[in-house]
């Protein structure tokens, strides 16, 4: 879509100066690892033994976080994209917990010129952590950046977007074909996501319940594309969270352990949750998941995530010329529809107001 060609006949697109490319980071190197661990923690109390354990994850692979490339990568075909389809838009890139930081990216803005941008997360669903909490960390940006810093319109949810959808498809059908041929026709497709606190879950999105809703309708649609006569389920992994406090469930190796109980033989893993392959894909997933799957007895494969396929950055850039032209079709599909464009004030919250005694205030509900 060239957005020159449509200026000069009669549409009028919005204007944004430029997409910032908003992720959460992860360590280059073993010196980042901890510093780092530091700065997603914050505030919240970790025991210094458990961030050394989480520590010894990142170190198994070098220190570093794929996430990182997974990002430059993003970034460099969204701006081949951009190139090829007249979109005169930079592409910048900024973290929540590691360089870029997002402070520094919006003030490397600033000083660029940049008035009004659009913001891409990588995180297709409704939750706390995965949107409120990005939008908070726009906001605090800003506001140390101070009276120039560029205004940042967040794009919408795309969990059911076809381009998505498709390609977290296309990588179910690879594992399978890893699998031995008398094995596929009889295969579970696991489809895992983040765990979260179930009372966060609950609260997630305008109506509550959003992010749960978001990655079932996600994972049938994939399931359907894939594989539909196979058998599926959604579970959850890599909780964080103390003992006591109920969160989603179950875990992705409680699911393996329960299948090969009655029988399965085999299994791949979507983690359509993630857009790449971070720590959480490639510890939680391909080496305890694995290792559990192996003790079983299962043959296991796991599916890649999207943000490899060019697909997906070719999603990105028909979000924004949505964004930018009101009038353009907006891809979804499922039930669920396209995502709100804002969220409503006080969505998607931490957690809900309790009252004095501890207990959630029924006003919450």
């Amino acid at each position: 879509m060239d957005l020159t060609y449509l200026a000069h006949n009669g549409v009028v697109p919005e204007t944004y100066d430029a997409l910032l490319l908003v992720s959460f980071g992860g360590p280059d190197g073993p010196e980042d690892v901890l510093p780092f661990l530091a700065n997603v923690t914050h505030g919240r109390g970790i025991p210094a033994e458990r961030l050394l354990g989480v520590a010894a994850h990142y170190q198994h692979f070098g220190g570093v976080s794929p996430i990182n490339a997974a990002n430059r990568a993003l970034r460099a075909a969204v701006e081949k994209e951009f190139a090829g389809h007249g979109i005169a838009m930079r592409v910048y890139w900024g973290n929540r917990n590691w360089h870029p930081l997002l402070p520094d990216t919006l003030a490397q803005m600033s000083r660029d010129g940049v008035r009004r941008a659009l913001a891409f997360v990588t995180s297709a669903y409704s939750s706390y952590s995965g949107c409120r909490q990005y939008q908070d960390d726009i906001a605090a940006a800003r506001a140390a950046v101070g009276d120039l810093a560029p205004v940042v319109d967040k794009i919408r949810h795309y969990f059911n977007h076809p381009a998505f959808v498709a390609a977290n498809a296309d990588a179910v059908r690879a594992a399978l074909a890893t699998l031995p041929a008398d094995r596929r026709g009889i295969t579970h497709l696991v489809f895992t996501a983040h765990s979260i606190p179930s009372v966060m879950a609950e609260h997630s999105g305008p109506a509550g319940g959003l992010y749960v809703r978001q990655l079932r309708s996600a994972a049938a649609l994939v399931a359907l594309a894939a594989a539909p006569r196979l058998p599926w389920e959604l579970v959850w992994q890599s909780r964080s969270g103390a003992p006591q406090t109920p969160w989603l469930e179950p875990d992705v190796n409680d699911h393996l352990r329960a299948l090969a109980a009655g029988g399965a033989t085999a299994a791949v893993l979507s983690p359509v949750g993630f857009v790449s392959d971070h720590l959480e894909v490639v510890w939680d997933l391909d080496t305890e998941a694995a290792a559990t799957a192996a003790g079983l007895g299962l043959n296991f494969a796991r599916a890649a995530t999207a943000g490899s396929d060019a697909r997906f950055a070719a999603m990105v850039r028909e979000l924004v010329e949505e964004r930018m032209l009101p009038d353009s079709p907006r891809q979804a599909l499922g039930r669920l529809g396209p995502s709100h464009d804002r969220c409503p004030a006080g969505c998607c919250p931490p957690a809900p107001p309790r009252t004095a005694a501890g207990q959630v205030s029924r006003s919450a509900l």
